[in-house]
């Protein structure tokens, strides 16, 4: 592998597919050129879809991922793709939110992680998930998710 870990991407500047489903779907990484700082790296996806696994109706979702990296980093367009791979996926909130989470720690071995699944609502009632890996690492600097508790999602 070289110095920069660049070689071993497969999505990376070039035309890639959406994978058909999150089993499927590869989260890429690349290393960390601060894996001795802690620092947060903040994913922000307004316009997240999945399907209501019952109703086939979707499901449309706020997703705010913050992690501590370790020595890996996400690469972002594996990210979008694994993302996407959830629009014609059928799966409550509460597994999606979590599966990613789960996902991202397999992926990447972030030294924290935290998902905040805003939810917006289908039948009057927005459900929200929330998923941390652990109490964050001391004197880290870490924003407010930043998203309105519902009332239109402001």
């Amino acid at each position: 592998m070289s110095k920069d870990g660049m070689d071993k991407l497969s999505q990376l500047g070039q035309p890639t597919e959406l994978p058909k489903s999150p089993e499927v779907a590869v989260i890429e990484s690349v290393p960390n050129g601060h894996p001795e700082t802690d620092y947060v790296v903040r994913f922000t996806s307004p316009e997240f879809t999945s399907i209501c696994p019952i109703t086939g109706q979707p499901d449309f979702a706020h997703l705010v991922i913050d992690y501590v990296p370790d020595a890996s980093l996400v690469e972002s367009k594996s990210l979008k793709l694994f993302l996407g791979s959830f629009r014609n996926h059928g799966a409550f909130h509460e597994d999606c939110t979590v599966t990613i989470a789960k996902r991202l720690e397999a992926a990447i071995a972030p030294r924290w992680l935290r998902i905040g699944g805003y939810w917006f609502p289908r039948g009057g009632m927005p459900i929200d998930i929330f998923y941390q890996s652990g109490p964050p690492p001391e004197n880290l600097w870490l924003p407010d998710q930043g998203v309105a508790p519902y009332r239109g999602r402001g």
